[in-house]
């Protein structure tokens, strides 16, 4: 007898009935569900409903309830971790125990913002500061900005949506959630788990579709915020598509770089290198993709980061021994095959890997001779390749680091306090993490890019800031 074929609808007042279309495995094209699609129509009732409940039930609701209901969601979350960790590897391909980390890193996620929920404060402004206004106060009060739409990619299913989601629900907004067409089915069962733990009809509507339909949600005037993970064309390109008045938070990706200095643990850089650069098959947006290590050291690294990365285990996603799953879809495997093959005839030499598998997988690949302008090192490749350079000075390196258009995470090896400091502080990016890959990330911690990796940061606190705005109230007082 045929698996009957779990049903994902929208619950949308007013919409009419839905297409639906199959998720299907990346690794072996089992069907893993089937998810409702939402037209112009159904987002435009969607946003209606959400403004409505935001005007009438989330923009009133104490802060002490919205922290006990995002409080709740955490705690389902983590009741839930097998379940949705086994979703997350079905459809996305990521590997089971990743697929666990991300579930309990979104029950953090939650648990953080119904804290930082009871944490928004406002502040008093001195008017005294100035003759004439000796009997005036000054307040500052942050209050909710409104409907704020969500739009999601496929590497982190859950941890991403959260990132949007708790932290515009901790501060009394609404969410429209646009997820990935390719991994949804985690969005919705995140949504039943908020649903449980009391969270109002109409806070959090999920709106999957695909092509040019998302238009409706981006394009829409009555959307406060869009905040926005995913690729930097289309990224930037909906920046000029918003109605004005709409904030824009963008998180586009990189291509991040170690440095490894000739003081460096190696052990540590290699073992960090190989983690960062291959996990979930190195479709993460602070994946390492370039590794400058200090020339001096540079035979003693390559070695020891050769033989981790081929004792990698790939393959199905499912199997508790996998370390790199598949890559998305045929098409992400051929992209990432072409770019390899292009650096190769270029004068780029392939230490390991760089076979394609069966299942859309692909031999985790490193590269040495590469140079600055191949696609390998400048782009963003979103597959399981590092590239392996020499450097002479530190300065030469960061200069290395500082080259092309992305700017979001990077990672520096040395025990030398001076040289560390130096990096971090001349390396144009976000964050900088000293003796640890630029992979690293706490769902605490602000998280956002310079130049072409972003706008606005994500991180619980820093993300309530982006979704809060201040209004300034002042008191003149009598006698």
């Amino acid at each position: 007898m045929l698996k009957e074929i779990v049903k994902y609808s929208l619950d949308i007042k007013g919409s009419a009935e839905p297409t639906f279309v199959e998720v299907k495995s990346p690794f072996d094209g089992e069907i893993v569900a089937a998810v409702a699609q939402a037209d112009e129509q159904t987002i435009d009732l969607a946003i209606a409903q959400a403004k409505k409940t935001f005007e009438e039930e989330m923009s009133v609701m104490p802060a002490w309830r919205r922290s006990e209901i995002l409080t709740e969601a955490s705690r389902l979350i983590q009741e839930s971790v097998e379940e949705i960790a086994q979703i997350i590897a079905r459809e996305g391909g990521k590997p089971l125990k990743d697929a666990r980390l991300e579930v309990n890193r979104a029950s953090i996620t939650f648990a953080i913002a119904a804290r930082e929920a009871l944490h928004l404060d406002g502040e008093q402004l001195p008017m005294d500061v100035s003759a004439g206004n000796d009997k005036r106060i000054g307040i500052i009060i942050r209050e909710p900005i409104g409907v704020v739409g969500a739009v999601t990619p496929f590497n982190f299913p859950l941890n991403l949506v959260a990132h949007k989601v708790a932290p515009a629900l901790a501060a009394g907004n609404t969410v429209v959630l646009k997820p990935s067409s390719q991994t949804p089915v985690a969005a919705f069962k995140l949504k039943e788990i908020l649903k449980r733990a009391g969270l109002p009809d109409g806070a959090l509507i999920v709106v999957p579709c695909r092509g040019a339909k998302g238009n409706a949600l981006i394009r829409d005037p009555r959307l406060a915020c869009l905040t926005f993970t995913g690729s930097p064309e289309v990224g930037w390109r909906l920046r000029g598509e918003v109605s004005p008045g709409t904030r824009v938070i963008l998180e586009l990706g990189g291509n991040a770089g170690i440095v490894v200095h000739d003081d460096a643990d190696l052990e540590a850089a290699s073992q960090a290198a190989c983690r960062g650069g291959y996990a979930h098959a190195g479709q993460v947006c602070i994946s390492v993709q370039r590794v400058y290590v200090q020339e001096k050291v540079y035979d003693k690294f390559l070695k020891l980061f050769t033989d981790k990365v081929k004792a990698l285990k790939v393959g199905n996603p499912l199997d508790e021994q996998t370390d790199v799953g598949p890559l998305i879809d045929e098409g992400s495997t051929k992209q990432t095959l072409e770019w390899v093959d292009s650096a190769v005839k270029a004068g780029a030499k392939v230490v390991s890997g760089g076979k394609a598998l069966a299942n859309n997988c692909l031999e985790p690949v490193i590269l040495v001779d590469t140079t600055p302008d191949m696609k390998v090192v400048c782009q963003e490749v979103f597959g399981p390749v590092v590239s392996v350079m020499k450097y002479d000075t530190i300065d030469n390196a960061i200069k290395e680091m500082n080259s092309g258009r992305f700017g979001l995470q990077a990672g520096v090896f040395t025990q030398d306090i001076n040289v560390a400091f130096k990096a971090a502080r001349k390396i144009d990016v976000g964050g900088v993490m000293v003796n640890d890959a630029p992979m690293f990330r706490a769902d605490h911690m602000p998280y956002g890019g310079r130049k072409e990796s972003g706008l606005g940061l994500e991180g619980v606190k820093y993300a309530l800031q982006e979704m809060t705005q201040p209004k300034f109230i002042c008191l003149n007082l009598k006698d």
